[in-house]
């Protein structure tokens, strides 16, 4: 394998819907036969793609992968991104050998470290420091090598007050916190890295991408990265992998992967201000009628900074529901970053019952406060502290031009998602301070 630390030759993984194994005898018999003399597990032949957007038609088996190949050198970091369902989390535990592909194969040089969900690897009536300990003896190191990295992890997972206490008593993000921090310094050749970074904090998130960083670069050690961040992808990963319902959408370079995973994202969404036919977007409680972005003098999907946008949302309420929240998510499209969600209610004291019946709810985004740019916005509808009703399912792509006075004067090219007109004073004091 050279400098190849893992190879992954046409992996696929069969899951069974609704079932653990096989569920039968005649079924394992089946199998087991058809393993002896060599041929292919005749129950995959009936396998569909794993499409979540679609209801099953072959109702028992479904392919998470497919016919998954690639190689990873020595050193570099792999970004893996995709839709919630697109396979991420199955090719991670593949890797780490949680599970076991169905067919292909996954050859892997190196000892490997995978944070793949809250608390993974550590055992809830240990305490931090006898995880830590219990960790590094799986990943091979000697209780020495442990002991001379034990307070520097302590420290780093900000878990040096709570050493003696049991895991069980740990919050989500204290037990990511202490699981980054074993699998980062008892230094595996391999780490692998799922989205659970996300349930820490900023503060912590930074620590965290500034560490795999610096061990990618400066101890050459491989690293495999799941994250809807774009922006972490952008600035941490030499390569990316883009996977579409199990299957490879896209293998190369990191700008050209969250290119294609943009545009991807977007097909089926719409680009025009007025969605006329919303009949997929229906559940029990609600029915999207119509959604537009409305600004004056200006029609389809390109807007001006100096004017408002007016959204509009019509529904029809079925039922009464007890904190109905309509709102939007607004997206900058180049590093898929959330800048800001709004929902109507946000200025509200109390959570309040809607009746059944047709309502029309408008929002505004006030003048000067986009840059110029590419948008998105991601209607999301959902019940207080319950439930998303609609998320994710209607996209609307606008354009945004810079025009007035204040945009002329200051550049776009300032850093920041947004250029906000912020009123400001000045006066000349008579003393000095």
């Amino acid at each position: 394998m050279s400098d190849v630390v893992i190879k992954v030759e046409d992996v696929s993984k069969l899951y069974r819907l609704g079932e653990i194994g096989t569920g039968t005898i005649s079924h394992d018999l089946n199998r087991w036969w058809a393993s002896l003399r060599g041929k292919e597990d005749p129950f995959s032949l009936v396998g569909e793609l794993n499409d979540r957007t679609q209801k099953s038609q072959k109702d028992e088996y479904v392919w998470a992968l497919k016919d998954i190949n690639f190689e990873l050198k020595r050193g570099e970091v792999l970004g893996i991104i995709g839709k919630n369902g697109a396979g991420k989390s199955s090719l991670l535990k593949l890797l780490s050998r949680i599970t076991a592909p169905t067919k292909g194969e996954i050859k892997i040089k190196g000892r490997v470290a995978s944070l793949l969900e809250v608390g993974t690897g550590m055992h809830p009536e240990m305490t931090g420091i006898e995880n830590v300990y219990l960790n590094g003896t799986i990943l091979g190191m000697t209780r020495l090598e442990i002991k001379n990295k034990l307070e520097e992890i302590l420290d780093f997972a900000g878990c040096l007050k709570y050493a003696d206490t049991p895991v069980k008593r740990y919050s989500s993000g204290m037990k990511v916190r202490l699981g980054f921090a074993v699998a980062a310094f008892l230094e595996p050749e391999i780490l692998i890295v799922d989205e659970v970074l996300a349930v820490g904090d900023l503060e912590f998130q930074s620590k965290a991408t500034s560490k795999m960083s610096e061990i990618s670069r400066n101890q050459n050690r491989t690293i495999l990265f799941v994250s809807h961040n774009l922006q972490a992808i952008r600035s941490m990963c030499n390569r990316v992998i883009v996977l579409s319902n199990g299957r490879f959408g896209f293998e190369g370079d990191t700008e050209s992967g969250l290119e294609f995973y943009l545009n991807s994202n977007e097909n089926g969404s719409k680009n025009d201000s007025t969605i006329n036919s919303l009949v997929n977007l229906k559940d029990e409680v609600l029915d999207l009628i119509d959604f537009q972005l409305i600004q004056e003098g200006f029609v389809g999907f390109e807007f001006v900074s100096n004017k408002q946008i007016l959204i509009l949302f019509k529904y029809k309420v079925k039922q009464p529901v007890i904190g109905l929240r309509i709102g939007f998510d607004l997206i900058d499209r180049n590093s898929g970053a959330i800048i800001f969600r709004a929902f109507h209610d946000d200025l509200s004291k109390k959570i309040e019952t809607v009746s059944p019946g047709f309502y029309t709810t408008e929002m505004l985004i006030e003048p000067n406060l986009l840059k110029q740019g590419s948008y998105i916005f991601n209607v999301a509808i959902g019940i207080h502290n319950q439930r998303w009703i609609i998320f994710d399912q209607l996209k609307v792509r606008i354009n945004v031009t810079n025009i007035g006075e204040f945009n002329r004067l200051y550049s776009d090219q300032r850093p920041g998602m947004i250029l906000p007109n912020v009123k400001s004073s000045s006066k000349k004091n008579e003393n000095e301070y």
